[in-house]
């Protein structure tokens, strides 16, 4: 399913899916946040140690199927597949832009 999404969204979902490191922190600010079971990893330089980590350890892809706006964040509801226990699973990405770059990510 293609998704109705700003850029950044759709880029981090592309090169998520091709485990692009490169691609994925491309579409995040400098000063961002993410949360991804109960860490936050904050900065450019943190969350591209936890995208190498998670992206070697559990090779997700991600297949995103809807995006509502809820109160200035963008939930992408997506199927996510790969090495861990329940897979394939149904996870929300809760994103908050800034000027043309994801600002916070939170997934679950």
């Amino acid at each position: 399913m293609t998704i109705d999404a700003p850029q950044p969204i759709l880029d981090y979902f592309n090169a998520k899916n091709s485990h692009d490191i490169d691609g994925m922190i491309a579409a995040f600010a400098e000063d961002a946040a993410v949360t991804d079971e109960g860490e936050t990893y904050q900065g450019r330089a943190a969350i591209r140690a936890w995208m190498e980590e998670t992206t070697r350890k559990y090779k997700v892809t991600s297949r995103p199927q809807s995006v509502e706006d809820q109160d200035g964040a963008l939930i992408v509801t997506s199927i996510v597949s790969g090495d861990f226990p329940g897979s394939p699973a149904r996870l929300n990405y809760r994103f908050t832009l800034q000027v043309g770059a994801v600002a916070r990510l939170e997934i679950g």
